[in-house]
């Protein structure tokens, strides 16, 4: 479900998707995994859990248990998105890569521009998901684990071998560059507490 209204629930396990503007490779071209693992470490401390992940060059798909903080997941994913969207544009900035920059101006809205925002850093949507079975969960974290390997990306020939990624953790037992909780933990954690 491509999310344009708001989540009637703040807390439960959701499969999400963000999407870099028109395919961009920002994540990659950047380098900015590491703002996607600060985004993670805030989740965190605010008592939310990352069950899986991986970082694509272009996207990024992750499962989070959300815990009822008392703001709505599409806040939270919101606040992500403006943070990680800050700090590529940084980047960009840094690298004076004009051409990227000049695209992610243009593909900004008339309405948006008149609010002040200068660029458009990802699709305005992004897709979530609630996993509401244990099969779902498998189901969205070997799809997850398995991106790298598919399609025309070809980033790893095995999906535990892709650093940006939480299938290391789940198929050696060994994290890579981020530590998540492992999926078998969530009937031992309470999401509803605010």
């Amino acid at each position: 479900m491509t999310v344009r209204f708001k989540q009637p629930f703040n807390n439960g396990v959701y499969f999400i998707t963000l999407t870099c503007y028109n395919w961009l490779p920002l994540f990659q071209t950047t380098n900015s995994y590491h703002l996607v693992y600060t985004w993670f470490n805030y989740l965190k401390e605010k008592g939310n859990h990352i069950i899986g992940y991986v970082i694509m060059p272009n996207h990024l798909h992750a499962v989070i248990a959300f815990r009822n903080t008392g703001q709505s997941i599409n806040t939270r994913v919101g606040n992500g998105k403006r943070f990680l969207a800050y700090g590529i544009i940084e980047q960009l900035t840094q690298q004076n890569n004009t051409g990227i920059l000049n695209q992610l101006k243009a593909g900004v809205n008339n309405t948006d521009k008149k609010r002040g925002k200068l660029h458009q850093v990802f699709q305005p949507s992004f897709d979530c998901k609630e996993c509401i079975s244990d099969s779902m969960l498998t189901t969205k974290l070997q799809y997850i684990h398995n991106n790298p390997c598919t399609g025309k990306w070809n980033l790893a020939e095995h999906p535990s071998a892709y650093e940006h990624s939480s299938a290391g953790f789940y198929y050696d037992g060994k994290h890579t560059a981020y530590e998540v909780m492992h999926v078998g933990e969530l009937n031992n954690i309470d999401l509803s507490n605010v």
